[in-house]
């Protein structure tokens, strides 16, 4: 029996998300009624160089490995800004991506039915699902801090995409120039420092959106004590919830709420 076979009776009430990342691309199937996986993670190295082909046959490879029932929906993460499921830019892949439309391409390494999203808009909607902003109503605002700014802005449950908000010019810089995690590694901030910088940055965020709710994720919100405390704001500011599930869990959601390709 294949090592990731479940009982098919709840194939309905599943999606299945694969997350892209430079070195790595996992996924797992998705329990939608809680969120969580409903089987163990599979990752598998991003192929080198990241082309379209070597890509999507390696989602192909992950895919294949759980047994799916054919008519599950998969849900895709990708590091670009995508519009109708073709890639815009391309962080840590090739650059042959650029132009590429990411659906065509996993469907027709799978033969399913695939939606393509940005990996910061991925997250941002798990956590209003499932995670730290679930029941909040009105316009809630994740940002990922870490080698640059993700942000996602989910409106009344609706995801408003490719926000890219970390792209922001502020005091004459590109935001995540200055605020990313990142950056407090390179430039040797302390957290008071780092804290200084992201004060400027939401500041300026929550005067231009008025967010009922600020989300910070990135593997850095797991020390959230350190710094979310020093801020200023008249948004509340906390930590996500989903941590590194949370790219899967928005893929597969997205993926079961509306695909675009048949």
């Amino acid at each position: 029996m294949n090592k990731h076979a479940k009982d098919d009776k709840h194939a309905h009430e599943q999606a299945f998300g694969i997350d892209i990342g430079g070195s790595g691309i996992k996924g797992a199937p998705v329990d939608l009624r809680s969120g969580e996986f409903a089987a163990d993670r599979e990752r598998i190295p991003t192929p080198k160089p990241a082309t379209p082909g070597a890509v999507a046959d390696t989602v192909a490879q992950i895919v294949d490995s759980f047994g799916l029932d054919q008519h599950v929906p998969i849900g895709v993460t990708f590091p670009a800004v995508i519009l109708h499921g073709v890639a815009q830019s391309a962080a840590n892949v090739d650059r042959s991506w650029i132009g590429t439309n990411v659906e065509k391409a996993v469907h027709a390494a799978t033969g399913r039915r695939v939606l393509a999203v940005n990996d910061a808009d991925a997250a941002g909607y798990a956590e209003v699902l499932y995670g730290a902003a679930k029941g909040v109503r009105g316009v809630v605002l994740v940002v990922t801090l870490g080698t640059g700014i993700g942000s996602a802005l989910v409106v009344d449950g609706v995801l408003v995409p490719n926000t890219e908000l970390g792209h922001l010019e502020i005091d004459g810089h590109d935001a995540e120039s200055r605020a990313a995690e990142s950056v407090r590694d390179r430039d040797g901030l302390d957290w008071a420092q780092w804290a200084a910088r992201l004060q400027r940055y939401f500041t300026v965020v929550e005067n231009l959106f008025w967010p009922d709710l600020i989300v910070v994720g990135g593997g850095v919100s797991k020390d959230h004590a350190k710094f979310l405390p020093l801020l200023d704001l008249r948004t509340p500011i906390v930590p996500a919830g989903l941590r590194n599930a949370a790219g899967i869990v928005g893929a597969a959601a997205l993926a079961a709420h509306g695909t675009r390709l048949d």
